[in-house]
């Protein structure tokens, strides 16, 4: 079920807020923990058992490395969780892959298992993993009310594409959370505003990407708008799922950490990946690149560990060599960043520095969408060029006029302009209070806006969902 769908907007979401707010306040973790678990099941039947068994099994064992603290036994436990979480993920993953690649290295012909990709399985496998390392680090108490873990694990605001929420940031409000008027306003804007980003923006860009893509008279213009119509596709189509997943977890109570904060106006692929996905950066730092040591050390174990978590988050987003391929390419400008240009950089103009990041960044999302290396190739050499293609066709001009629009309003939104052009407009009392009205006004034109653009359109993928 996609929050960007009329099902989710007008079946499931209005019943489960009038029996939510309706219900006792110790029956509410309840209906929210039911609601989880019918809008999984709505997508993917059977699975539902999977994340009750991932929920019952690091519930279970956060209790055994509490009880048994400071001993073997503890250890085991956290070992059995680990063990356990990334074998399921492995499974349902990453088999097809290494069938894939053992056929491929030894000539054999093992047949591929096709298995289906649970959702949100790269998230919650996530969460209960970084739940058991935090109990054994004694960071925080095992929860001991299983509906409440349940209910962590596979509350539908964030259960299939994030953010990735750790359970410390959320433990008090599992049993404890504030409601009010401030709080509810606040969740319906900025889940309209989400799925306004989602329905109005990401989507045409993934049209535009596509036309581009299978253009019937490509140019090199054509090769060069399909991949900044992608890159601000998923920057849209994933921050605003963000938006939305923070916007519900407000309505219930909820306090999620921001996901994304502008980062295409970074000025280092450093301060890139302090913006981009933030969730999954803190997640991949705490939970894999410091206990390996970090930058402690030599040298040479600094680089390790860097080319090890690169490699972990290329191989996260999926079973294909191209994502390593990506995850490895910002390991070695982190690198790089770090060791020979990093001080030369930060003495740079701030326009140079946007420019090199925004290159560096743009190149990384041709290998994250051209999943073959003939691809690759193939369209690296249209857009430069190489490949005998017209500058432009008039097919390229045609679709460049009529997304114009939609590429200004992607570009410009894609930094902080508009907030700090509100935020001025708020510094005056008149224009404060005007604002004041137009607010309802404008987020009830948005909503009916989207409506009819989902039910007019069939076009309404979520990217982040495959990965």
């Amino acid at each position: 079920m996609l929050f960007s769908g009329i099902p989710f907007l007008y079946l499931f979401l209005p019943p489960v807020l009038l029996l939510y707010f309706a219900a006792p306040k110790k029956a509410r973790n309840m209906i929210l923990l039911l609601a989880s678990l019918v809008f999984y099941f709505y997508g993917e039947k059977g699975y539902v058992l999977l994340l009750v068994f991932s929920s019952a099994c690091d519930y279970i064992i956060g209790l055994i490395i509490e009880k048994y603290r400071g001993t073997n036994k503890s250890k085991i436990a956290l070992f059995v969780s680990i063990a356990v979480n990334l074998t399921v993920l492995g499974f349902f993953k990453y088999s097809d892959f290494i069938i894939a690649n053992i056929n491929l290295l030894l000539k054999t012909d093992i047949p591929l298992l096709n298995i289906h990709l649970p959702l949100g399985i790269s998230f919650f496998t996530f969460q209960t993993m970084s739940y058991a390392v935090d109990v054994y680090r004694g960071d925080v108490k095992a929860e001991r009310n299983p509906m409440g873990f349940a209910m962590y694990v596979s509350m539908f605001p964030q259960l299939v594409a994030g953010p990735i929420v750790r359970y410390n940031t959320v433990a008090s409000e599992l049993k404890q959370r504030t409601h009010s008027f401030e709080n509810f306003s606040y969740g319906v804007s900025r889940f309209i505003v989400g799925l306004g980003k989602k329905v109005l923006i990401a989507n045409a860009l993934g049209e535009l990407s596509s036309l581009m893509l299978d253009s019937a008279a490509p140019s090199v213009l054509s090769h060069w708008l399909a991949i900044i119509a992608y890159i601000l596709q998923i920057y849209f189509d994933f921050s605003g799922y963000s938006d939305m997943a923070i916007g519900l977890g407000r309505i219930f109570g909820f306090n999620f950490l921001e996901n994304f904060n502008y980062p295409f106006i970074a000025k280092s692929i450093s301060d890139f990946w302090r913006r981009w996905h933030i969730s999954m950066g803190t997640w991949f730092r705490e939970y894999l690149y410091i206990p390996l040591g970090g930058n402690r050390g030599s040298k040479l174990n600094w680089i390790c560990n860097i080319f090890i978590v690169w490699f972990c988050t290329g191989l996260w987003h999926g079973a294909n060599w191209n994502f390593i391929i990506w995850g490895l390419y910002f390991g070695i400008l982190l690198t790089l960043e770090k060791l020979v240009w990093g001080k030369a950089l930060e003495r740079a103009p701030a326009v140079l520095r946007h420019v090199y990041t925004l290159g560096l960044v743009f190149f990384s999302f041709i290998i994250f969408y051209i999943e073959d290396v003939g691809g690759l190739i193939a369209h690296l050499s249209a857009m430069f060029g190489a490949s005998g293609l017209p500058l432009v066709s008039a097919e390229t001009v045609y679709y460049l006029r009529s997304f114009a629009v939609i590429l200004v309003a992607a570009i410009v939104g894609a930094t902080p302009l508009v907030k700090i052009l509100i935020k001025r407009v708020r510094e005056y009392n008149v224009l404060n209070k005007l604002t004041a009205v137009l607010e309802p006004v404008f987020y009830s034109a948005l909503l009916i806006t989207v409506t009819g653009y989902l039910i007019d359109s069939s076009f309404n993928p979520f990217l982040y969902f495959r990965f």
